[in-house]
């Protein structure tokens, strides 16, 4: 069904924009609401999550090499199990596309084009992803790895420019009412780290499988220092006011003055974020439109990227009547959905895959 061959790296470098793009936004002022000046710990405790991810993942691609999760379930839980197992994942999948293509409007909307209907700038943004997907993983890869660059150093710079800023009294006192704090803080990053079971549908289509497991605990630490720093940065300058912000690296841009001349920089965020966002929506798309000709029994997944399309974007306005319901929906429903998707269900089909093949050694040895 996919020709194309894609290196492990460039899986990692997928991933990385997958995780960042959209935690780097909303994250501050999550964590910052439960952890306050511990804000910075709460990814560094939520990674874990993406580490068990990535490792459940691996696991499960090394039972099963040529198959996604959409085709291994049959053989785990039986067909029947297997199809509906296999539905959940399609039926989460979808709607969670759907919100990162609403969170993307809603951002650009809201913050620069307060004039363009919403619908216009979701719609041009899958167009966009949608031709990336019919050019195969390949294309996505490489577009991925084109734009890494043009992601991360706007973000280096935007964190240089605002070291006059940083007021580290911000920081202190640390751990004033112990760990906990911090922990709660973590539940929602955590839901992002899980998105790393994206995975296990690139990992079939790489030329170095065995570096799979390596560059993906890269792709999480390199997330993790990212979300780390991004946390700090925001927090040095705008202290306890983060939790008040919706976008509060958006406002910590606004801060940058630099000789009259580097002034308003909130363009660099912008540019961070619509990179980001590309990138993280073509790997959720070109997953759902895999799953869907996977599950359908389909020989090629190219005849159903338009009809996802059309879904993804019908989604994004159907499941979040408003922007305050889509920030609840990050806030509460989405960590949860998250873990119990892309962790627990993962984990139980690898413990069942486990079990069986040794019963089935036990009995062919006696």
């Amino acid at each position: 069904m996919e020709k194309g061959k894609i290196s492990s790296l460039q899986m990692a470098i997928m991933m990385y924009p997958t995780i960042v793009a959209t935690a780097i936004l909303g994250v501050p002022s999550i964590t910052a609401m439960y952890a306050k000046n511990d804000l910075w710990l709460s990814p560094i405790l939520a990674s874990f999550i993406g580490i068990l991810t990535v490792y459940i993942s691996y696991k499960l691609h090394k039972h099963y090499p040529n198959q996604t999760v959409i085709q291994f379930s049959e053989q785990i839980m039986g067909r029947l199990i297997g199809k509906i197992l296999g539905f959940l994942y399609l039926a989460f999948y979808i709607p969670v596309t759907g919100s990162i293509i609403r969170s993307y409007g809603e951002f650009i909307v809201d913050s620069f084009l307060v004039h363009t209907p919403i619908s216009v700038v979701m719609a041009s943004m899958v167009l966009l992803c949608a031709f990336a997907v019919l050019g195969g993983l390949e294309v996505v890869a490489r577009v991925a790895q084109l734009f890494l660059p043009t992601f991360a150093i706007p973000l280096i710079i935007l964190i240089l420019l605002l070291s006059p800023d940083f007021e580290f009294k911000n920081l202190f006192p640390m751990f004033e009412d112990g760990i906990m704090p911090s922990v709660k803080g973590a539940i929602v990053p955590s839901g992002y780290f899980t998105e790393f079971f994206l995975m296990i549908f690139l990992l079939p289509f790489l030329a170095d499988g065995k570096k799979g497991m390596k560059y993906g605990m890269m792709s999480v630490f390199a997330v993790m220092m990212t979300l780390v720093v991004v946390n700090l940065i925001v927090f040095l300058v705008l202290g306890e006011a983060t939790i008040s912000k919706v976008y509060p690296l958006m406002n910590v841009s606004r801060y940058i003055s630099l000789g009259n001349f580097f002034e308003n920089l909130e363009s660099i965020t912008m540019a961070i974020w619509i990179l980001g966002a590309f990138i993280k929506i073509s790997v959720f798309y070109y997953a759902a439109a895999l799953g869907t000709a996977q599950w359908l029994n389909l020989s090629d997944y190219r005849p159903v990227i338009w009809p996802i399309g059309i879904l993804l974007v019908e989604f994004s306005f159907w499941s979040f009547p408003s922007g305050m319901e889509l920030g609840r929906y990050d806030l509460i429903n989405f960590p949860f959905q998250g873990f119990l998707m892309q962790t627990l269900i993962p984990l139980l089909l690898l413990v069942i895959s486990v079990v069986r093949k040794r019963l089935v050694k036990k009995s062919k040895a006696s």
